[in-house]
């Protein structure tokens, strides 16, 4: 089990940077930022699978094949989508925190997996993740006066934000049931053909809008752009948090309980605020720190319970001393 929360870990670190790509191409709008990123970790994708791409279109079933189809768009072209907005719109503090529910809502959706502890073991580090959550909730609102943009658009990307998470929050669980299924497709196939199907999705979507005369969604911000920095930051994101942090997730998703893959999510928010400081060069506030605090604690506290639940029972004296002696019929009734 410890492999997979290390690996869940890893695919955190990766994943964070798509809290920091909006900023960092802010002249972009969301629809060019997922159709590039997804054009790019498809084609990646296939030049690491060709050797053996044949051989995996075979094994493949028509429901895998909508299934597929369906994690491509709910897992990434449509979440990164709202993300996106959800970034641009409220700030990478706000949109990263309100995914930070996600180990809440995955653990409320899975919690009649097999392996997943009942809710009131859970209760402690459920309690500490939504103390993190308010806390830096608090945060956000205390300081709004700063923000720059009217409260409607902020607004308008909370909810974007919020829709984001229940993309994923299907996702998660939906890929994890899958995995645990379906032992024909090691994690590494899976990400491999979950990789083809989003850039063939993302391809299609992009003909689709520029066919609409879909100039104004492609172009929102109508001023020079730097289309080689584009290419190169997309590129990085494809490779790091979708082709290896996809990868290491479905490894994570394999070696853990679906209801503490919920907790180990909040890796990603962890690291999308990490990145978030260094990008705007500051440090985290207060009620900041005790949010991210308060948030390691609860999935360091909900790992170590799976732990020791996962742990066979130790053998009791008598079992190793070898079987008890047949009671006699006197002492049973004696007994």
């Amino acid at each position: 089990m410890w492999y997979g929360v290390l690996c869940g870990l890893a695919a955190g670190a990766f994943w964070g940077m798509i809290f920091v790509m909006p900023r960092w191409l802010a002249e972009f709008s969301p629809m060019e930022l997922a159709l590039g990123r997804y054009l790019a970790y498809g084609l990646i994708t296939l030049l690491l699978l060709l050797p053996r791409l044949n051989g995996l279109l075979r094994r493949l079933t028509r429901a895998d094949g909508w299934m597929l189809l369906r994690h491509a768009l709910a897992g990434n072209i449509v979440y990164y989508l709202l993300l996106s907005n959800g970034v641009q719109l409220a700030g990478v503090a706000a949109a990263s925190l309100i995914i930070g529910l996600l180990p809440l809502s995955v653990t409320l959706l899975g919690r009649r997996d097999h392996g997943a502890l009942p809710l009131r073991q859970l209760a402690w580090p459920l309690a500490l993740v939504v103390a993190g959550i308010v806390c830096i909730n608090v945060d956000v609102f205390l300081h709004a006066a700063a923000q720059s943009k009217p409260w409607p658009l902020v607004a308008l990307g909370m909810l974007c934000a919020f829709g984001a998470l229940l993309c994923w929050t299907w996702y998660a669980v939906d890929n994890a049931r899958f995995l645990k299924s379906n032992p024909r497709y090691s994690g590494a196939e899976w990400a491999g053909l979950y990789g083809l199907s989003t850039g063939v999705v993302a391809l299609v979507m992009g003909v689709v809008v520029l066919a609409l005369g879909g100039a104004g969604v492609l172009d929102a911000h109508g001023v020079a752009r730097d289309w080689l920095r584009f290419w190169s930051v997309v590129s990085v994101v494809a490779l790091g948090a979708s082709v290896i942090g996809n990868q290491l997730w479905n490894i994570a998703s394999r070696r853990v309980p679906v209801i503490l893959s919920g907790q180990l999510l909040l890796f990603e928010t962890l690291f999308g605020l990490l990145y978030g400081y260094i990008y705007q060069q500051q440090a985290p506030r207060p009620l900041e720190r005790a949010a991210i605090v308060l948030l390691i604690a609860g999935v360091a506290s909900s790992v170590w319970r799976h732990a020791v639940a996962d742990q066979p029972p130790a053998p009791c004296e008598l079992d190793s001393q070898g079987p008890a002696p047949a009671r006699t019929a006197r002492q049973t009734q004696l007994g």
